[in-house]
């Protein structure tokens, strides 16, 4: 066991628990801007805001991204969705890099 495998297991490890946190992130950006839209919550309260604005500067840069490439379907906002498949597809490629590496 060398100094390279040393260092790469906790590294991936720690990578996929990032993009895993950001699937959490983008799943609760979603459900808030579902509840402002539906007047659940109220974007006047201050916390509500302090959240919303923190979730959509997370956010918004990777979204903006894959909206920029998507077509708009019917006013249908598919962009947090692609994101999710591709943080899912590379989490898989790290996984499987971990195992055939033994680490």
């Amino acid at each position: 066991m060398g100094l390279f495998d040393i260092i790469l297991g906790p590294l991936l490890t720690v990578i996929d628990m990032v993009l895993d946190l950001y699937v959490w992130v983008l799943i609760a950006s979603v459900i808030l801007s579902w509840l402002v839209a539906f007047n659940i919550v109220n974007t006047s309260n201050r916390f509500v805001y302090a959240v919303g604005d923190f979730l959509h500067r997370l956010t918004e840069p990777v979204l903006r991204r894959v909206r920029g490439i998507l077509p708009a379907i019917g006013g249908v906002d598919l962009s947090p969705l692609i994101v999710i498949f591709g943080i899912m597809f590379l989490r898989m490629v790290i996984q499987r890099l971990a195992f055939a590496l033994g680490v």
